[in-house]
């Protein structure tokens, strides 16, 4: 992060960071961009990659900022946004800028759909949880958001968060995650663990939803 061009660092805090605080939909909001900045720094690190920081700053703050627009294809909108904002011009070359659009579309790389870059595989990577209960919570949210209109009970978010957690991190699933660290090693040994007792997974949903006032 210390490598960061300042006056970058400046224009992105003012300007897309400050919008993630009326983004917070689904556990999509400042706090989790800050997450993934964070872990993209760690990811580059740790695995010595050899990329431009500024780049990868750049799309780790802009991989959501969509979301609050479009949730189902705010990876598009986002990577539109970023394309739309004439200060990159100032910071980023043509092909840099290509590459950063393409990686903030491909932050949602699965089992099915490959990631065009390595910058790409950071956001990817670094948008995984490594905290269950962040998750969890984060998938209640998101649920509760996004069923909204059928005024579903406590009961029906949980199970519509069962069944998407099982699928993108049970066993098998389609979260796909280039470099894991052990941090992420550690959540998903937890999160599959949780997810093979469907009575506990209830249960911790449930405490969770009693904090967030859902109950």
């Amino acid at each position: 992060m210390e490598e960061t061009n300042k006056n970058l660092k400046e224009y992105m805090e003012k300007n897309v960071l400050s919008q993630y605080d009326i983004n917070n939909v689904g556990g999509h909001g400042k706090e989790h961009i800050e997450t993934v900045i964070h872990r993209s720094f760690e990811i580059v690190n740790e695995f010595h990659l050899d990329v431009n920081k500024d780049m990868v700053y750049t799309i780790a703050a802009y991989h959501d900022i969509g979301y609050r627009e479009n949730p189902d294809q705010h990876e598009e909108v986002s990577s539109e946004k970023f394309k739309q904002d004439k200060e990159m011009k100032k910071f980023f070359n043509e092909e840099e800028r290509k590459i950063i659009a393409e990686a903030i579309v491909d932050h949602r790389a699965s089992l099915e759909y490959e990631a065009r870059s390595i910058y790409g595989k950071i956001v990817s990577s670094a948008d995984r949880e490594t905290s269950v209960e962040n998750m969890l919570t984060r998938s209640i949210l998101y649920q509760a958001d996004k069923h909204k209109a059928e005024n579903p009970s406590l009961e029906q978010v949980i199970e519509y968060s069962y069944k998407k957690l099982s699928s993108k991190y049970g066993k098998g699933g389609y979260a796909k995650m280039y470099y894991p660290d052990e941090k992420y090693k550690n959540y998903l040994d937890k999160m599959q663990e949780l997810l093979e007792n469907k009575e506990k997974f209830t249960e911790a949903e449930m405490d969770l939803a009693k904090k967030l006032g859902k109950v």
